[in-house]
């Protein structure tokens, strides 16, 4: 059997630009080595934000996919979870309030919502927040779904228009005519293709190799605290210190922690976020989750009577410059990119499937790709595709018995 798009990764990303290609006709086959939604976009927290997007390409990109989430899926919104939010961003002093005012400027000159919130206005949105905080902006566009429902759903009803899905299936290499990628040499055999989707998320750099082409994709691990069920709304939007969108644009490698806070359908509290790059060690970090739960306690005074019932741990598939890779790569032609989407996978899926769907069919795409072009890293070299051969890649964590480098996100790793 041939296809017209192999997928390469069952996560959020892969799952959107499946059932946008399946919906435009094309014969998709969807490969994931282990299970679906089994990497980063298990570990996320499902934010759709554009309130930590500053103007650019980025931005640009979430507004897109804020219209693609709430127009061309809004039918199927109940099946995700999906909660139109609003995300409250908050600052604790004079000076980190001018600077959300001033972003909340340049974000409102290209289509962002933004209400600017007073300090004694704090408590009718939250009435648990700290006093004494200088003020906060409120992002009436942040939205939040449960992203292993997206993923599931989003291949059913990629399914439904003719898409197959294979699990328990590596990609080791790729078929080749020339320099062209003709289709992936798999675990379970050679599956012949018109284009090859590289949507593997942290690992998509190690896929990038086998066809001897460098995608500067790397893990950025964060922490999710998970507190024990509280009565409904206790908290009921998105919260997060300002100096938070700082972080989201930091390229340090140490670790960076600001709270992150916000309620879900069945109770409990999910504290973030925490940043650093440590390559894929999942080892605990009682600093990560100390620093969590102090700078939550500080937000919202009251969580300090309230039990964190457990911990999770994802990696953020980061790109030096901050912006995702999407698009076809000239290097390799036949191989296109939807990866690297780093703590933003969830809310930018949408966007980036539909994306991908109008370029693969010759339709103009409704933004330029050129911003996140995989071959725009000037000081990249090509990696030697021989040597890592043998591995089999495509998405999540590898099944036993086939060799794998280390998921949405997952985000997503946790944002």
């Amino acid at each position: 059997m041939s296809a017209d798009l192999v997928v390469v990764g069952a996560g959020v990303v892969g799952a959107a630009s499946a059932y946008f290609a399946a919906l435009a006709g094309l014969r998709v086959v969807v490969v994931e080595r282990a299970a679906i939604a089994g990497g980063t976009s298990s570990a996320g927290e499902g934010n759709l934000l554009v309130s930590d997007k500053e103007a650019g390409p980025e931005l640009d990109l979430a507004l897109h996919s804020q219209r693609v989430w709430r127009e061309d899926l809004a039918e199927h919104a109940g099946s995700w979870e999906f909660e139109a939010k609003g995300g409250l961003v908050v600052a604790s002093s004079g000076a980190g309030l001018a600077s959300l005012r001033e972003l909340g400027e340049h974000q409102r000159r290209h289509g962002v919502e933004v209400r600017d919130v007073a300090a004694q206005e704090l408590r009718d949105y939250e009435p648990h927040l700290a006093p004494g905080l200088a003020g906060a902006a409120f992002y009436p566009q942040d939205a939040q779904v449960q992203p292993m429902l997206v993923v599931a759903h989003l291949l059913r009803l990629a399914r439904a228009h003719g898409a197959e899905v294979r699990t328990r299936t590596g990609v080791t290499g790729f078929l080749r005519d020339g320099s062209r990628v003709t289709g992936v040499r798999t675990t379970s055999g050679d599956l012949p293709a018109g284009a090859v989707l590289n949507a593997t998320g942290t690992w998509a750099g190690d896929l990038a190799a086998l066809a001897g082409v460098d995608v500067p994709v790397l893990p950025r691990r964060g922490f999710v605290l998970v507190t024990q069920p509280m009565p409904p709304r206790t908290i009921r939007h998105k919260v997060y210190a300002a100096e938070y969108v700082g972080d989201v644009a930091s390229s340090d490698a140490a670790l960076q922690t600001s709270p992150v806070v916000e309620g879900t359908g069945s109770g409990t509290i999910l504290i973030g976020a925490s940043r650093e790059r440590v390559g894929f060690d999942r080892t605990f970090s009682p600093a990560a989750a100390g620093a969590l739960a102090a700078k939550a306690i500080a937000l919202f005074p009251m969580l300090r009577d309230v039990r964190a019932m457990r911990t999770y741990l994802g990696f953020r598939p980061y790109c030096p410059d901050h912006l995702p890779v999407i698009g076809p790569d000239p290097r390799a032609p036949g191989l296109w990119h939807a990866c690297g989407h780093e703590g933003a996978g969830i809310g930018l899926s949408a966007g980036t499937g539909k994306l991908i769907a109008q370029a693969l069919t010759g339709r103009t795409p409704d933004l330029d790709l050129t911003p996140f072009a995989p071959d725009r890293f000037p000081d990249a070299e090509a990696p030697d595709a021989e040597a890592s051969d043998t591995e089999a890649l495509g998405g999540g964590a590898p099944p036993t018995g086939v060799s794998g480098t280390g998921s949405s996100a997952t985000e997503e790793a946790p944002r």
